[in-house]
């Protein structure tokens, strides 16, 4: 049973305090909930509910340069969040969506990473990198609701298949277990920099397979 998304919260914020102070000092404090009903109210939907959880734990992550989800991902704000999804929209391209056929725009199998996702409007983004991809959590009413994916401009919107991607909380949960065991998590690891930030190794396939063998 996955564990609720604030005992996961107090895992990593007890983690960074001791380990990484400059990420931890980074989170940002809790989210007004007025600022939580804007963002509704711009992306014309309730958020699901462990995404307005985590934003009443600690609304986004301060550090431009931080990171605290792996692959290098900043959580933003309940503001952000509405900031990037009317960019995000933007991107969405109905036409194509109308030519691929109704039912393709909610066919993950058929069309894999094609862009015809990309920005789609319930599909909202949740954190973001340096390189400008974002993670999106996915507010469709179908089997991946819920489930967070990987999105980019030129890669289109990837479901990133390991199980930890399943759902937030899950995510959360892993990120805290991996931190406290400091043990890979899928094909990275938890580091600590110069500055005391978190950061998130990546380790190959084939590396990692050695390191376990060791």
């Amino acid at each position: 049973m996955t564990a609720p998304i604030s005992e996961s919260w107090t895992l990593i914020e007890n983690w960074l305090a001791e380990h990484a102070p400059a990420t931890y000092a980074a989170l940002a404090p809790p989210a007004d909930p007025a600022a939580i009903a804007a963002t509704e109210c711009v992306i014309g939907r309730p958020m699901l509910k462990p995404l307005v959880m985590s934003l009443l734990r600690h609304d986004g992550l301060l550090d431009q340069r931080g990171s605290l989800l792996p692959g290098f991902y900043r959580p933003i704000s309940a503001r952000e969040i509405a900031a990037e999804w009317q960019r995000f929209t933007g991107f969405h391209d109905k036409r194509t969506a109308d030519e691929a056929g109704e039912e393709a725009d909610h066919d993950f199998v058929k069309i894999g990473a094609s862009s015809v996702l990309y920005g789609h409007p319930q599909l909202i983004p949740i954190a973001r990198n340096l390189g400008g991809g974002h993670l999106v959590l996915d507010h469709r009413p179908e089997i991946d609701r819920g489930r967070v994916h990987a999105a980019g401009a030129a890669e289109g919107i990837m479901r990133v298949p390991h199980e930890m991607w399943t759902s937030l909380p899950l995510l959360m949960e892993t990120i805290a277990t991996s931190l406290k065991t400091n043990q890979p998590l899928n094909n990275y690891t938890p580091v600590v920099d110069q500055e005391q930030r978190l950061y998130w190794d990546f380790i190959p396939l084939r590396s990692d397979r050695t390191l376990h063998r060791s």
